[in-house]
């Protein structure tokens, strides 16, 4: 008798684990794929604010010797809206 109480507690034991470790491998799996979908969107954001960036640049140096006062304008608004 003893020992089928300790059998079937034990076996309680291993099923409650088994069912943990089924369900952490599956959250893990969940998370894995949405990290990689959220880093591949940082990388399109990234690169297209770096293009961004790049066309402003462009912009400040062209004014700077076109001396544009509505160009002087709209980067003086772009400057104030990055400092924020």
């Amino acid at each position: 008798m003893k020992s089928d109480t300790t059998t079937t507690v034990l076996n309680f034991v291993l099923a409650v684990l088994v069912i943990l470790g089924v369900t952490f491998a599956l959250m893990t799996i969940l998370r894995t794929s949405e990290m990689r979908r959220l880093t591949s969107g940082a990388a399109i954001a990234n690169t297209e604010l770096m293009r961004a960036q790049g066309v402003a640049n462009d912009a400040n140096t062209f004014n700077q010797t076109a001396k544009n006062p509505e160009l002087t304008r709209i980067l003086q608004a772009l400057q104030a809206k990055a400092a924020k």
